[in-house]
């Protein structure tokens, strides 16, 4: 049996909401790894440092401990867990990397207020002031109590949202009406539900309420105006019919939408705050250089950097892979433009694909001329990534005071320590 035969035997343990039932599948793995042929193969270069998992939403299913196997099992160079609003499975993913001599790290992404470009869309788009943003390398799941205090405070604010969504989509889609803590709760192994939940249960509770797939697409038709003939077609093709459903529905311009109160989400001094006293390191997200607030590398990447940021974040796909070549060119454009710039000033880039929704790659295409040369860079990323996760607690984290004395001012010298030691060492 190879690895990915392995992997497959075990999945429906291995994504199993019952948490004993993950570990055990998981210890299998890892004693079934060693007889396969992947064992004594060498590690690639791939990685994908940004994977959202069940407890937030990930598009396949998939676990932490999941990702965990499979990225062993595909032999990257490394992984990354990151979730929407909590550190759920944390302790799970870095248990298992370390099971699984895997380098690994875990990180929260959240949306926060950022006052300096409160009239610009940054990179939520048609939010102006609002911004999707990071705080990745966390040690531990554990954290201290002021912080384990905001982070649940956070993982409310986004539960309440969620819960609104449904309260105004439900009279529009009547008579499929949702039961929040019955029909969407139930998707999710720790209580997280985001959009991509609700539109599951949608779709689950319409097809339980109308089994007959012509009354099925009679439905669908005339509450997202669509014609007949698309209904018959998105009610056979679930990632197409919930994204029709969430960009109807719970998008600007839908019934669910509300524009975002900044008094709802906390300030980027707030995230990275809380990041830092939990021995993280604050992250910058980044969407595609065309909104006012990413149209300049440099005074984005200042003003991230004097609020205390030291990493930045982007997710390949979205920034070459289009079928139109002038539209390509462009992105692309963009992407160099904001690379360059963080290698300039020794800031490190690491990637990933995200995995929150269906259809989305689970590595990056690295040999795309557009990403290989940057593959150096992302390597890098990961392995300082990596080597934070396991030098944090012993005090000599990315941004510890072990650090600062070590290096000063010398970033490049930094950033070549962490990359060499993360690229040598896995967590033990």
């Amino acid at each position: 049996m190879n690895a990915k035969e392995l992997l497959a035997s075990l999945q429906e343990k291995l994504v199993c909401y019952d948490e004993n039932t993950r570990k055990e599948a998981l210890l299998q793995f890892k004693e079934e790894f060693a007889s396969t042929p992947e064992a004594a193969a060498p590690e690639i270069q791939d990685n994908n440092m940004h994977c959202h998992t069940s407890f937030s939403f990930n598009g396949y299913g998939f676990s932490p401990s999941y990702i965990a196997c499979w990225a062993k099992a595909e032999r990257l160079f490394a992984v990354g867990k990151i979730e929407f609003d909590v550190l759920d499975g944390a302790d799970e993913f870095l248990e298992a990397s370390r099971l699984l001599s895997l380098r690994a790290a875990c990180g929260v992404e959240s949306r926060v207020v950022i006052q300096d470009m409160i009239d610009k869309v940054i990179n939520s788009p048609g939010e102006p002031g609002i911004a999707y943003h990071l705080g990745v390398g966390f040690p531990s799941a554990s954290i201290p109590a002021a912080q384990a205090e905001f982070l649940s405070n956070m993982k409310k604010a986004a539960a309440d949202r969620t819960r609104g969504i449904v309260q105004r989509v439900n009279p529009v889609l009547s008579p499929v009406e949702l039961d929040f803590d019955k029909d969407v709760l139930t998707l999710t192994p720790a209580g997280n539900a985001t959009e991509r939940h609700v539109c599951a249960a949608y779709e689950q509770k319409a097809v339980k309420m109308f089994s007959d797939p012509v009354k099925l697409a009679e439905f669908w038709s005339s509450k997202l105006n669509v014609s007949g003939e698309e209904a018959s077609k998105l009610i056979r093709d679930s990632v197409k019919l919930q994204g029709v459903i969430r960009s109807k529905m719970m998008k600007s311009g839908g019934p669910g939408y509300v524009k975002p109160d900044p008094s709802s989400f906390p300030s980027l001094g707030e995230m990275n705050r809380f990041t830092l006293a939990c021995g993280a390191i604050p992250g910058i997200a980044w969407l595609d250089g065309t909104s006012a607030g990413e149209s300049d590398p440099d005074i984005l990447l200042d003003m991230h950097e004097s609020h205390g940021a030291a990493l930045f974040n982007l997710i390949p796909d979205r920034n070459w892979n289009f079928p139109d070549p002038e539209v390509k060119a462009k992105k692309v454009a963009h992407m160099n433009r904001i690379i360059d710039s963080c290698v300039r000033r020794n800031m490190p880039v690491f990637v990933g694909t995200e995995m929150n929704a269906a259809g989305q790659k689970l590595v990056d295409t690295f040999s795309e001329p557009a990403l290989a040369g940057y593959m150096k860079v992302f390597v890098e990323g990961a392995a300082i990534l990596n080597a934070h996760t396991i030098l944090a607690p012993r005090g000599k984290g990315f941004l510890s005071d072990w650090a600062k004395e070590k290096f000063g001012n010398d970033k490049k010298a930094r950033n070549q320590y962490y990359a060499e030691f993360g690229a040598k060492n896995y967590p033990a």
